[in-house]
């Protein structure tokens, strides 16, 4: 187990660039598996549950090699596919909720996909069902051991069908459209997530001489292909880790450049943090935050109390509304944050409490902040990472806080940013790892 000792209260500047996407980066890898070709992704971070992802795929037989820093070749033309069936497997993939896309390019390439229920964070239910229905609706025949609980479907050949999708789910969507593009006939998919990264999955499985109409919207027209081949893939940048550097920046009161956001693609994530009151500049494809010693939250034009939720895509991402919250600490004014997707993820503000803040926590899905516009630092703690979002949130909150921090469990967070405490330290972060 490791700690961060954070030293807070210190201004940041310079430049930082974020890491590749880590939710798209879950999805293209999986989908090497439908091709015996060579397949090249760049812009990979390296992260504890992108680095387990490819662990699992080359005990699975896939040829991995790392031609730089962020950049691998993957060809799954020799797989063992037995090892799908083993003790070993059964400990690897119950510790990666990502593990669980793999089932549907196996299942298309190979007929079968089995998978231990996957781990992951501890937000709350996260169930599977939305997978398992499309493989069923393509005509897969669907068995659960609950004393192992372990999953595994099977099909002679999947047979392309009409589905509406009980939720949007990302990973769902991802893993039934893996599966469909090998079917035989056409397959629509309605309620299709349409985030950026699943259209960058889209993008990809075309590239490979798949065929995919619909891309970015929530209907998906796929018409079922023989085979696939190899392509090369890039990852965008990832707009949580992007979101993250702007809440940073503003709770700090550092100026900082984020370098290279992709812009396009972050959707209404800069129009958030706006009605939060933090200035940010777009420069080229750059985005500039200008120190700021106070940012104010806006009110709804009727001067109702401000409400940021989570939604399905182009809507707001429920991965930063932990971010969200605590910027809000430090706001001028108040807001409420509802996350309606995970019912435990917002138990976290127990810890920002104890900090200082003032936080209400209405319900496990509701906290309203009234915020102390930095007249209030927030004070330095102990404390452990619960999840990814809520490890990162609780170190912007140590890093602006008085006095020295110290946050334990930081796997969690290591699980979704790459080499973190050393890139906030080339920024002037006072944080040092304590393994």
């Amino acid at each position: 187990m490791s700690t961060f000792v954070i030293e807070g209260g210190h201004k940041l500047s310079g430049e930082i660039t974020p890491q590749g996407a880590k939710n798209e980066a879950l999805q293209v890898i999986c989908a090497v598996l439908l091709t015996a070709e060579k397949v090249i992704i760049s812009n990979v971070p390296d992260i504890r549950d992108v680095n387990k992802l490819i662990f699992i795929l080359s005990e699975l037989g896939v040829k991995v090699e790392k031609i730089n820093q962020d950049t691998y070749s993957f060809q799954a033309d020799e797989l063992d596919l037995d090892y799908l069936e083993s003790e070993k497997f059964k400990k690897d993939g119950s510790s990666l909720r990502g593990s669980i896309m793999i089932v549907g390019p196996l299942l298309a390439r190979f007929g079968k996909g089995y998978i231990p229920r996957p781990g992951g964070d501890k937000i709350g239910r996260r169930r599977l069902d939305t997978h398992f229905e499309g493989f069923i609706k393509l005509g897969a025949t669907f068995r659960y051991n609950k004393d192992e609980k372990f999953y595994g479907v099977e099909a002679t050949q999947l047979i392309g069908t009409n589905m509406l999708l009980d939720e949007a789910s990302v990973t769902g969507t991802a893993n039934i459209v893996m599966a469909a593009v090998m079917a035989k006939g056409i397959t629509t998919i309605y309620n299709a997530a349409c985030e950026p990264y699943l259209q960058q999955l889209c993008k990809m499985l075309n590239s490979m001489g798949a065929k995919i109409r619909g891309v970015g919207s929530n209907l998906l027209i796929i018409e079922g292909v023989e085979k696939l081949d190899g392509c090369t893939h890039v990852i965008l940048p990832d707009m949580i880790e992007i979101g993250s550097w702007i809440g940073m920046a503003a709770m700090t009161k550092s100026s900082l450049t984020i370098k290279n956001v992709s812009w396009d693609d972050l959707g209404v994530i800069p129009r958030v943090f706006k009605k939060m009151g933090i200035n940010l500049e777009l420069r080229g494809d750059d985005i500039f935050i200008p120190e700021q010693e106070s940012y104010e939250i806006q009110n709804f034009i009727d001067g109702s109390i401000l409400t940021i939720s989570d939604a399905p895509w182009p809507g707001f991402t429920p991965d930063l509304l932990s971010i969200i919250l605590v910027v809000a600490t430090q706001a001028k004014g108040s807001v409420l944050i509802h996350q309606k997707m995970f019912e435990s993820r917002l138990f976290f503000v127990d810890k920002l409490i104890d900090m200082g803040a003032k936080v209400i926590l209405c319900d496990p899905h509701r906290a309203t902040v009234i915020g102390m516009n930095h007249e209030s630092s927030l004070k330095a703690t102990t404390m452990t990472s619960p999840d990814i979002r809520a490890g990162i949130s609780l170190l912007i909150a140590a890093l602006s806080a008085k006095g020295t921090s110290t946050i334990h469990n930081i796997e969690q967070i290591d699980r979704g940013y790459q080499n973190i405490d050393k890139r906030l330290q080339a920024i002037g972060a006072k944080i040092t790892r304590v393994d």
